[in-house]
């Protein structure tokens, strides 16, 4: 939705978005305004970069938290998966060139031809792939793309697990989405366009669960078993009521050079369920991989198989933490998010980066997590691994201690307190 930025920054300030920011941030209506001060801010920060504009429009993604379901997606599994209080915003505005001219706040600005939206290897793994790449799955869907000017801040944080890369793809999603199709997609089909201009386009052989879950917002359950027609269903939860707080925990690991790490783990489970007669070990009964287990161990290596056995067990998990949920039995909901991230360190392998000695980050937040918890709440490995952060359901009474006590460690700031935000890609 297009306004002039005068009528937006009165509307920010008087107070006419209070009751949707406050959905948004979960939060209260009196502590919204350093919400409506960070769009008022982007609105400055696209004008100050770009020249004055006619009008413009305000948009959000937000990160996201993995509940259940470690690296099943990429294997055609099922995943438990929410949106989270933390999110990029942006400003775009149309700019009378033929150009998507993108200023992310700390990076430097990317500008593509809307002409010329061909794949180029020179841009795998930037920022330009993933622009080029979502305009054109967009220009594919009928899009009349036409100049645009985008200025994004984020208080998601990057490398720490919420996955700011998703957030990006699903804000850039829905901001194509709303200028420029006539017939809008689905937030689905949004999540959709930013893991194939990640797989295509940036190189990164990513699953869908990241977009899906930032992109339709609120807490759901995926089965990726068609990978084209994911089931989403919503599970209605509210953690706060069962006595437990939502923390993710930033170990300070950065996922800089642990693209093989992170690569390796599909590969090797595809590697397993074509020995089985699959592609993916969704296609392949566990009866089979079993009855194939000598053959695997030979062909693709004992690390392959142990992953292939977590992928297995954490889809089933899924399912039990769904109807765990469902019937408030919080119980055994944490007794299986511990089961999965014991299952994560011990088969998939993703708390330690293979040869790693002096830099084990994870590990020791997950080990001094746990310490702390003594045996209440839950803890586990969160997204990718390797780096990044640790997720903990810590109950309420020990939430202040908890925090202390992993930021004393860990640094301040790296206990973030998140609730579920109940809508995904928004514009305002």
């Amino acid at each position: 939705m297009m306004k002039p930025i005068s009528v937006w920054k009165q509307e920010l300030a008087g107070g006419t978005h209070t009751a949707r920011l406050a959905s948004l941030y979960c939060c209260s209506p009196e502590q919204t305004a350093a919400h409506a001060a960070r769009y008022a801010a982007v609105l400055d920060g696209l004008e100050a970069t770009f020249g004055a504009h006619t009008e413009a429009g305000l948009y959000s993604a937000p990160g996201r938290t993995e509940i259940g379901g470690n690296h099943t997606d990429h294997q055609h599994g099922r995943v438990l998966a929410g949106s989270v209080n933390i999110d990029m915003i942006a400003a775009a505005a149309p700019n009378g060139l033929n150009q998507l001219r993108v200023q992310s706040e700390g990076y430097d600005l990317c500008v593509i031809d809307l002409g010329d939206l061909a794949a180029r290897k020179e841009e795998e793994n930037t920022t330009m792939a993933l622009l080029r790449g979502e305009c054109e799955a967009f220009k594919e869907r009928g899009a009349a793309l036409s100049g645009l000017d985008v200025y994004i801040s984020s208080n998601v944080p990057k490398g720490s697990g919420v996955s700011s890369s998703a957030a990006f793809e699903v804000l850039i999603g829905v901001i194509l989405n709303d200028r420029f199709m006539a017939e809008k997609v689905s937030p689905i089909a949004i999540a959709q366009i930013g893991q194939w201009a990640e797989n295509v386009y940036f190189g990164k052989p990513c699953g869908l669960m990241d977009q899906m879950a930032s992109s339709v917002g609120n807490i759901i359950t995926i089965d990726f078993a068609d990978p084209a027609h994911p089931d989403v269903e919503p599970v209605q939860v509210d953690f706060s009521q069962a006595g437990l707080a939502l923390c993710i925990l930033d170990s300070g690991a950065d996922h800089a050079d642990l693209t093989d790490e992170y690569a390796a783990i599909p590969n090797e489970c595809r590697a397993v369920a074509a020995v089985c007669g699959g592609q993916v070990l969704r296609d392949v009964p566990f009866e089979t991989f079993i009855a194939n287990l000598p053959a695997c161990r030979k062909q693709c290596g004992d690390r392959a198989v142990l992953r292939a056995f977590h992928i297995y067990a954490d889809n089933q998990r899924v399912a039990r933490q769904v109807n765990a949920l469902r019937a408030g039995d919080f119980e055994t909901f944490l007794q299986l998010v511990n089961e999965s991230g014991t299952s994560s360190w011990e088969y998939l392998q993703n708390v330690i980066p293979a040869g790693y000695k002096e830099h084990q980050e994870v590990a020791v937040t997950i080990a001094a997590a746990k310490h702390f918890l003594n045996g209440a709440g839950a803890v586990r490995v969160h997204g990718g691994g390797f780096a990044g952060t640790v997720q903990a359901f810590v109950p309420l009474e020990k939430l202040d201690a908890f925090k202390a006590e992993m930021e004393a460690i860990l640094g301040a700031g790296k206990c973030h307190i998140l609730s579920i935000r109940p809508e995904g890609g928004a514009v305002l």
